[in-house]
């Protein structure tokens, strides 16, 4: 049975998982529905925006980013290492379930990789105009890809209006485990690469 977390929780992902080999960090997130007024707006009710988020993965070396190969993203499809894949860009957001997923071999993690944090970004979004105080629905949750299980879920649920970027969680390792943190913390970084200074 899937766990669902609350801010903050922190929970082992191989403790209760004996033999986990790899895990999808499946994320996903609805545009909000907006009037747009007006007859066509009466005609035709609230329409979503088109909102372009692009997730990422920042592969973090004793808490820092140190090399710009770490970052896995669209422009950065897998790691050097194979160990963490994207699996594409998803341009609006649009259906049900993951909108896009990052694909972690953590047998494969090399050792000195002890962090890898699960960021969310709005593309262009000062120039869109666009922020999270748009966007519904958004999740994280990890599933275990060999049985397709799902094993945590992580929902979002406070009010982010005004940011543009989120760091949605972090899966970490700790006295030989692998564990993951809920975050859900929303930043004014207008692109993946201001929020990968974070951790410089």
């Amino acid at each position: 049975m899937s766990v669902s977390l609350s801010k903050g929780q922190k929970v082992s992902l191989t403790k209760e998982n004996p033999g986990l080999n790899s895990i999808v960090v499946g994320l996903g997130w609805d545009a909000a529905q907006r009037n747009t007024g007006g007859f066509l707006g009466a005609l035709f009710g609230s329409q979503p925006a088109d909102i372009d988020c692009d997730a990422s993965a920042i592969m973090l070396q004793n808490g820092k980013f140190v090399s710009k190969s770490d970052l896995v993203y669209f422009g950065n499809l897998r790691h050097s290492s194979g160990s963490v894949r994207h699996t594409g860009d998803n341009l609006t957001g649009d259906g049900e379930g993951d909108d896009e997923q990052i694909i972690i071999d953590l047998q494969n993690v090399p050792a000195q990789y002890d962090r890898i944090v699960i960021v969310v970004n709005i593309y262009a979004a000062y120039q869109r105009k666009q922020d999270f105080g748009l966007i519904n629905n958004a999740f994280v949750r990890i599933v275990d890809m060999k049985t397709g299980r799902e094993m945590l879920k992580y929902n979002l649920s406070e009010n982010y209006a005004g940011m543009t970027a989120m760091v949605f969680g972090e899966i970490y390792r700790h006295n030989g485990e692998w564990k993951f943190n809920a975050i859900g913390a929303g930043t004014r970084d207008g692109s993946v690469s201001e929020l990968v200074k974070r951790y410089s």
